[in-house]
């Protein structure tokens, strides 16, 4: 089956990045510059990420409150129009069929923003539910591009070419504009733990919108950053990947997302399994971990001797050690406890520690 191209496949093999399958699309994991230059650009000046790949999701109509706000954990209702909230599809069990950013334009305007290899699942998932209420639920992901920048820099790249002042966005807050004339949904989000922004705009204004952004903030020390880079920041800064963190076999409350479980709103899809979960007391907890041993790198699914796997595991740019998250019995989820990683047959030292990783300077 051949693999999906995001309006920017041929910028990243212009600029020589080694694309690989990422749930189904052709995308860039590095570019030359390397793995570790990309990830400090985003920590220390601004990186620009291609994720045009991700599924845009609208739902309209009267009852579009009232639906997302039993069809996600999180507190729907109490959101103010140009605000932002993660959250999550959630089965009837509490465990997720997919993250989400759910970005709420007025009580009958809302943007879902899913996960690429999910999309199509996401969108059918939706519409499962949707029949019951007065709601439209429409596919935007073929006619919408996205370029994220990262990083401390990124507004002074991006303000002088938009008509929306930057500093007025909140941190998970959007604005709607133009950039350079274009029309564009610009949010303040990211996936790295970094200030940053999300531009939506036309699909097929995507590569103008990529190269004017590289041309703006080369003299700011931008890079283009891949898949590679993208991982490791986002583990320093504690965020889920599904099939890693979260999936369809781990609980909200399992993978440490209680806090977008709003049980006191009512009904949600998933909250009695949850709050029976709550009840009983959780068997097994996500939790971070650092390596003991200098040498000792885990990887992403490597067993913990006592019990769980490693969900996502790199060593640390930023931190200059070896960190990952693991699922283990809750016994064990103290701060300072020790487990042991199985590395190539060796049950290897760590320790558990605080997260997030890092959390940047405000």
């Amino acid at each position: 089956m051949s693999l999906k191209r995001t309006p920017l496949f041929d910028a990243h093999v212009a600029l020589g990045a080694r694309m690989v399958d990422f749930g189904g699309w052709e995308m860039p994991l590095q570019y030359p510059t390397g793995i570790l230059a990309e990830h400090h650009a985003v920590r220390k000046a601004v990186g620009i990420f291609d994720v045009s790949h991700m599924g845009e999701i609208r739902v309209r109509g009267s009852q579009s409150l009232a639906f997302l706000d039993w069809l996600t954990p999180n507190g729907v209702g109490a959101l103010p129009p140009g605000r932002i909230q993660y959250t999550g599809l959630l089965t009837e069990r509490g465990t997720f069929v997919d993250d989400l950013l759910l970005h709420k334009v007025d009580d009958r305007d809302f943007l879902l923003v899913v996960n690429a290899s999910n999309a199509g699942k996401d969108l059918a998932w939706i519409r499962s539910h949707a029949s019951a209420w007065d709601v439209e639920v429409l596919d935007e992901s073929a006619v919408t591009g996205q370029v994220a920048l990262q990083g401390p820099v990124s507004a002074a790249v991006l303000q002088p070419l938009v008509d929306i002042e930057l500093g007025r966005i909140r941190y998970y807050g959007f604005a709607q504009g133009t950039f350079q004339g274009v029309p564009v949904l610009i949010a303040r989000t990211g996936y790295t733990g970094e200030d940053g922004f999300e531009v939506y705009c036309p699909v097929e204004r995507t590569p103008w919108v990529w190269e004017t952004l590289l041309e703006q903030g080369r003299p700011q020390g931008l890079l283009p950053t891949g898949l590679g880079c993208r991982n490791t920041l986002r583990l320093e800064a504690k965020m889920a990947l599904y099939g890693h963190e979260i999936d369809d076999g781990i609980s909200a409350l399992e993978a440490d997302l209680g806090w977008i479980l709003r049980f006191s709103k009512g009904d949600f899809l998933g909250r009695d399994a949850l709050a029976a979960q709550r009840e009983r007391g959780l068997v097994r907890v996500l939790v971070g971990f650092r390596m003991m041993e200098k040498g000792d790198i885990a990887r992403d699914h490597m067993p913990v001797a006592e019990g769980g796997h490693v969900t996502s595991a790199a060593p640390s740019p930023t931190l200059g050690r070896n960190i990952g998250l693991a699922l283990v019995p809750i016994a064990l989820a103290d701060l300072g406890s020790r487990i042991h990683i199985e590395i190539r047959g060796r049950a290897c030292p760590a320790e558990v520690i605080p997260t997030p990783f890092y959390v940047r300077a405000r």
